[in-house]
């Protein structure tokens, strides 16, 4: 948020620095906890949680301060992070009836959240390409009495592909 007070492009590399860090940790806290087969349902559900915050609300702040601040920009933004509070509480409840009948979860229904960080990239390539703000892809429209940004539909697009249950994407 520090982009929006004082429009400083660094703070966007930043925080998106930051969520690759947390991809990495969430890459091996599960690893990890694999290997030393120690899992409980309070892990389980903080690792949710650290998951709806690293890869739903802090992409979904990232867009904003890049410039996706129209009203219907946030409520596309809003429906992003829903999408994946929801997709992330039904994996736990699925996961824990999965897994009791075969032992294992063998895939994953919808696509994981941390595929949000390629949405990360995305805009870590157009800051770096000057492309915010008033330069983003796709410009700008006025729908009502609310902004529109073209590119909030990839976010839109990413919620969609969390929350499908047609979608079966094998677990590793």
């Amino acid at each position: 948020m520090a982009h929006v007070r004082d429009q400083a492009r660094e703070s966007v590399s930043v925080a998106g620095a930051f969520m690759m860090l947390a991809l990495l940790c969430d890459v091996l806290d599960g690893r990890i906890a694999r290997w030393r087969h120690r899992a409980s349902p309070m892990g389980r559900e903080l690792d949710s949680l650290a998951d709806v915050i690293s890869f739903g609300v802090a992409p979904a702040c990232l867009a904003y301060a890049v410039g996706m601040t129209g009203l219907i920009d946030q409520l596309a933004l809003v429906y992003f992070v829903a999408c994946g509070i929801s997709r992330l509480a039904r994996y736990n409840v699925t996961a824990e009836v999965m897994s009791a009948e075969t032992g294992k979860v063998t895939y994953f229904e919808g696509t994981p959240i941390p595929t949000s960080v390629l949405l990360v990239v995305l805009i870590l390539i157009l800051t770096k390409a000057g492309r915010i703000g008033d330069a983003l892809p796709f410009g700008s429209l006025s729908i009502g009495v609310g902004g529109f940004h073209p590119l909030v539909l990839a976010f839109v697009l990413s919620g969609s592909l969390m929350i499908s249950k047609t979608l079966h994407i094998p677990k590793p």
